[in-house]
């Protein structure tokens, strides 16, 4: 295994995350070709797959002001700028992922756009073992450097609080990460985490507890990680259609269904939202929050003692809509900026608008 976790190496800084508008093959294909990325995000899949229900799982791009909002999972309404979703993961299944991304390297042989791609995943501590071993393998074939994601953070599963609010959670990936990266006949590919909202100073110290044990723990005393994703969105939040808009009282915008399928242990990621009308919300009114988590983590990765996580590089993500939210979050810390609700609204202009904005560069 390499002496230090291999890094991303992204340029220019910017990147969509896992989210609705990186799911499909064109999806991808287009941010790939966009030129003010330097890196592509596919959303979060699973080995064996989602159980997607679209009469429950949907997103709302709306204003956070009037809460204003077009019927869900269409176009937003023209001064959007949050979002609110009650999804889960990818209905498509992690290899048609890498079958997608081989599809794009056969389509670009020579990489002209030096661009990574970033897989995320999630499932249980050992399914993550076959996800980096599956990417792992396929990685050599493919024209452009690949990197793996765990997503440890979505507000939306029943009976499955986000792994990253806990010690206890957070170690478990970790220990499989070192496992799956130990591996010796696998390339060594960087790794890293999606953390959840953080709120408090004790959920932070219980993320750096599982660091830093990891570190301590591995061979080199180096945490295997190579990046943490902060942040996700923020669970349990409500909006409430504009009443002048609807002609009607104040309604939810996502589907009012108290009902769910619980999880089960051979189907532990069969989804619903547990709570009818509410959802994860991101944009606008996730930024500030965003911003202190991407502050908190990096001043908390600074001030680490040892060697053990200084090399961890953070992807700040939350409420980045334009150029001066991209230099507000790698202001608060962030090595590369990762969009979401932006690109749902704005296509994939927002990050031409933004290197736009940029008259100093990046």
């Amino acid at each position: 295994m390499a002496e230090i976790p291999p890094p991303l190496k992204i340029h220019p800084p910017l990147t969509n995350t896992a989210c609705p508008w990186a799911t499909t093959l064109d999806d991808l294909r287009q941010l790939y070709e966009c030129p003010s990325t330097g890196a592509v995000t596919t959303r979060t899949s699973l080995i064996h797959g989602f159980d997607h229900d679209p009469s429950r799982h949907q997103y709302s791009l709306f204003d956070v002001t009037s809460h204003a909002s077009n019927p869900v999972d269409t176009s937003p309404v023209p001064q959007a700028n949050s979002s609110i979703n009650s999804l889960g993961y990818s209905h498509i299944v992690l290899a048609t992922y890498l079958e997608f991304l081989k599809i794009i390297s056969t389509e670009n042989p020579t990489n002209p756009r030096n661009k990574t791609f970033i897989v995320s995943v999630t499932g249980l501590p050992e399914d993550i073992i076959q996800c980096y071993s599956l990417i792992a393998a396929a990685a050599p074939d493919l024209a452009f450097p690949v990197a793996m994601e765990i997503n440890l953070s979505c507000p939306n599963i029943p009976n499955r609080p986000p792994p990253a609010y806990t010690r206890e959670g957070v170690a478990s990936y970790l220990a499989a990460i070192q496992t799956a990266v130990s591996n010796s006949s696998l390339p060594h590919l960087p790794v890293g985490i999606k953390t959840p909202p953080y709120t408090y100073i004790s959920q932070y110290e219980a993320l750096f507890s599982a660091l830093e044990d990891s570190a301590a723990a591995s061979p080199n005393r180096l945490c295997p990680l190579s990046f943490i994703t902060a942040t996700n969105t923020l669970g349990s939040c409500l909006v409430l259609s504009d009443s002048s808009q609807s002609g009607l009282t104040h309604q939810p915008v996502l589907p009012f269904n108290s009902t769910h399928s619980p999880a089960t242990t051979d189907k532990p990621y069969t989804m619903g939202i547990t709570t009818g009308g509410l959802g994860g919300v991101a944009g606008a009114p996730l930024h500030p929050l965003a911003l202190g988590n991407v502050c908190t983590i990096r001043r908390m990765l600074d001030a680490s003692k040892g060697k053990g996580l200084k090399h961890i590089q953070i992807i700040g993500v939350g409420g980045v809509l334009d150029a001066e939210g991209y230099m507000r979050m790698r202001a608060a810390g962030a090595d590369v900026v990762g969009l979401a609700t932006g690109l749902g609204i704005l296509g994939r202009e927002v990050f031409e608008g933004i290197e736009r904005g940029l008259k100093n560069g990046w």
